[in-house]
C-alpha cells in the first residue's frame, strides 16, 4: 500500500508540474536587425551633413542606417513633434477638426506665409509655430506631459513657463527609434486615439501620393546652443510593404544652411532610392 501511495502522490506532482510549466506565460525578445549601410554615409558625407538616416523594414523586422548609434541619442523633436501635439489637440477638442480656423492676428511673423488665417491641415503643412503656440497653451503642460507619456513618445520637460517652446528648445529629447516606434504605434492602431483623430491626422500627414506610394510625415528644424538639427520622420506605404524612416542631420561647416529646409528631405528620398523602395 505504501508503494502504490508513493506512486501517486509522484503521479499527481508530475501532472501538476507539467500544467504550471505549460501555463507559464512564453519570454517575447526583440528580433529587429540592425544593418548597416554605408551608401547613407556616403549621401550625408557628399551633401556635407552629419547625422543618421534611419530606415525600418516592418515586414522584415530590420532597421537600416549609417550612424545606429546616432540613432539612438535624443535631440529636440522641434516641429516634428507637431504629430502628437496635433494628436492631442484632437483628442482634447482643442481642435476639432483639420478645417479649424486660426485667425491670423495682424502681428508680423518669422514666416510670410504664416501671415494669413489658415486651417488646421495648413498650419501643420505650413508648420505654422505661432499656430502651434496658441494650440500648446490651450492643451496646458500638465494634459501636455500627461498625454506625451500616455503615447510614449521620448522624453517630453514642459511646464508652464516652457510650455509654448519646449519642442524648439530646453531638455525635451527624442531619439530617432523613438520616432519610428511612435510613429509605428499611430500607424497600427495602437496609440489609444479615437478612430476620428487617426483618420484626420493620416489625411494630413500625406505628403505625395502617386500610383506607386504614398509618403506621409513631418520635418523638423531646431536652433539650440548655437546647433542647428534638422529631422523628416514619416513612413511610405508601397504596394507590398510599409517602411518606417526618421532622418536627423546636422550641417557642417561646409553647408550651405539655405539649402537646409530642402536638404531634409531630399537625403531621406536618396536613401529610399537606394533601397529601392521608391524610383
Amino acid at each position: 500500500m505504501k508503494i502504490i501511495y508513493a506512486l501517486a502522490l509522484l503521479f499527481i506532482f508530475i501532472s501538476c508540474s507539467e500544467i504550471q510549466i505549460e501555463s507559464e506565460p512564453k519570454t517575447i525578445t526583440s528580433a529587429d536587425t540592425h544593418i548597416v549601410i554605408t551608401e547613407f554615409q556616403t549621401i550625408l558625407d557628399t551633401t556635407y551633413l552629419t547625422g543618421s538616416i534611419l530606415v525600418y523594414d516592418v515586414e522584415e523586422e530590420t532597421y537600416y542606417s549609417n550612424d545606429f548609434e546616432w540613432a539612438k541619442v535624443g535631440q529636440l523633436p522641434a516641429s516634428t513633434f507637431k504629430i502628437p501635439n496635433s494628436i492631442i489637440a484632437l483628442e482634447t477638442g482643442i481642435v476639432k477638426s483639420d478645417s479649424t480656423l486660426f485667425k491670423w492676428d495682424g502681428e508680423k511673423r518669422a514666416n510670410k506665409i504664416w501671415e494669413q488665417d489658415l486651417l488646421f491641415k495648413e498650419a501643420f503643412h505650413y508648420s505654422c509655430v505661432p499656430c502651434y503656440q496658441e494650440i500648446a497653451r490651450e492643451i496646458g503642460y500638465e494634459r501636455m506631459n500627461t498625454y506625451s507619456e500616455l503615447y510614449n513618445y521620448g522624453t517630453i520637460k514642459v511646464d508652464s513657463i516652457t510650455i509654448d517652446k519646449f519642442w524648439l528648445e530646453g531638455d525635451s529629447k527624442v531619439s530617432q527609434f523613438q520616432q519610428i516606434k511612435f510613429l509605428k504605434r499611430f500607424y497600427t492602431s495602437r496609440l489609444s486615439i479615437s478612430e476620428s483623430t487617426e483618420d484626420i491626422m493620416k489625411r494630413m500627414m500625406i505628403i505625395e501620393e502617386n500610383a506607386k506610394y504614398t509618403l506621409s510625415g513631418k520635418t523638423g528644424w531646431s536652433f539650440y546652443n548655437q546647433k542647428d538639427n534638422g529631422w523628416f520622420v514619416g513612413y511610405i506605404e508601397t504596394k507590398e510593404k510599409v517602411y518606417f524612416f526618421a532622418t536627423n542631420i546636422e550641417p557642417t561647416e561646409k553647408f550651405n544652411l539655405n539649402r537646409f529646409p530642402r536638404i531634409r528631405k531630399a537625403v531621406t528620398y536618396e536613401a529610399l532610392k537606394q533601397m529601392n523602395i521608391i524610383n
